[in-house]
């Protein structure tokens, strides 16, 4: 069956067309450039783009799958968790589309969508169970995932989520948004001629929370503790310092989740998902303890609508759906 699906949590704007894990089209257009001088997202801004832009959008989406509306059979959209404005226009939407052409419709999760965009891989796709890490820019958390509608939350972030330590700390020393890239980009480049060492939080040995507030505050009075303005060779380091005390985190808790399930399957998901540095830190222990782990595509990394229909149709097949009455829910948590 052809699914439509629309993602508007926060700043991208997504459609895409998919019939079971096969996508057809995956239009996605960002306001993030909207948002850079603020040094985060504007929800009312996030929310006019979409506004301005989704019918676009799914415009582009149909044209690039060679479909039309008369061939859709399933609307699935994002209803939480989000911005409430900006999931409303993808809702509101969907909804119109679902009454209008006589369609079912279904609501996801988008942090689950995160989770299942390894599913989109033609040649190496995940298999049940496993565990799920989600690194996001609103979200860190891990999942023991059984089957497309069973999840355990194993832990979650305690405060900050990793993209939001990430654009915190770029943000203090002056290097924009969003903080991820530029923050990759700068650790590429460090010396490591310094002695800049920040701490690892790691909430206990048994622990799968996690805790990052604690390495932006140190990265602040590091900061703050200097005479003067830290050179470019300085920020660079700091950038790779507070960069491995993150991914280590990351990097020991998934592993650790994989021994208290005994599975040897890790799955990553969300825009973080995309650093490189992350993925070399993840495959560099994944022979030692014999797991194997899956990565999304590049372009499946930040949100999209792809991964949205993808897991749309899979609920929808196991009995899963909803109506018109279906409401955004800026704080979604699981099934």
């Amino acid at each position: 069956m052809l699914t439509l699906g629309i993602e508007t949590s926060c700043d991208e704007t997504g459609v895409s067309v998919s019939e079971g894990r096969s996508v057809l089209s995956n239009e996605v257009s960002s306001s993030v450039h909207l948002h850079k001088k603020y040094g985060g997202v504007v929800p009312e801004i996030a929310s006019r783009y979409h506004v301005e832009y989704i019918s676009e959008v799914m415009a582009g989406a149909l044209k690039d799958s060679g479909k039309g509306l008369k061939d859709i059979k399933l609307i699935a959209v994002t209803n939480g968790p989000g911005l409430v404005g900006a999931l409303l226009i993808g809702i509101s939407m969907a909804k119109s589309l679902s009454y209008c052409l006589d369609l079912p419709i279904i609501g996801v999760n988008h942090i689950l969508a995160h989770l299942y965009s390894s599913f989109l891989n033609e040649d190496d796709r995940p298999e049940f169970p496993f565990v799920g890490l989600v690194v996001s820019g609103g979200h860190t958390a891990l999942f023991l995932c059984e089957d497309v509608d069973k999840q355990k939350l194993l832990g979650q972030t305690q405060d900050d989520a990793v993209g939001e330590a990430y654009d915190k700390v770029a943000k203090l020393l002056g290097l924009g948004y969003p903080g991820g890239p530029v923050i990759e980009k700068a650790a590429g480049l460090a010396t490591g001629k310094t002695n800049v060492s920040f701490p690892r939080s790691y909430l206990g040995k048994d622990s799968l929370d996690f805790s990052f507030s604690g390495v932006k505050t140190a990265v602040l009075y590091y900061v703050r503790a200097r005479q003067e303005k830290p050179d470019k060779a300085l920020v660079n380091d700091i950038c790779y310092e507070f960069q491995e005390a993150i991914l280590d985190v990351l990097v020991e808790k998934a592993y650790r989740a994989a021994r208290f399930c005994k599975t040897n399957r890790i799955v990553i998901g969300g825009g973080v998902a995309a650093n490189k540095r992350l993925r070399q830190k993840l495959l560099i222990d994944s022979e030692h303890f014999g797991v194997k782990v899956y990565f999304p595509k590049m372009e499946y990394c930040v949100d999209n609508a792809a991964m949205v229909g993808v897991l749309g149709e899979a609920l929808y097949k196991k009995g899963y759906k909803s109506d018109l009455y279906l409401s955004a829910e800026p704080n979604l948590e699981l099934r």
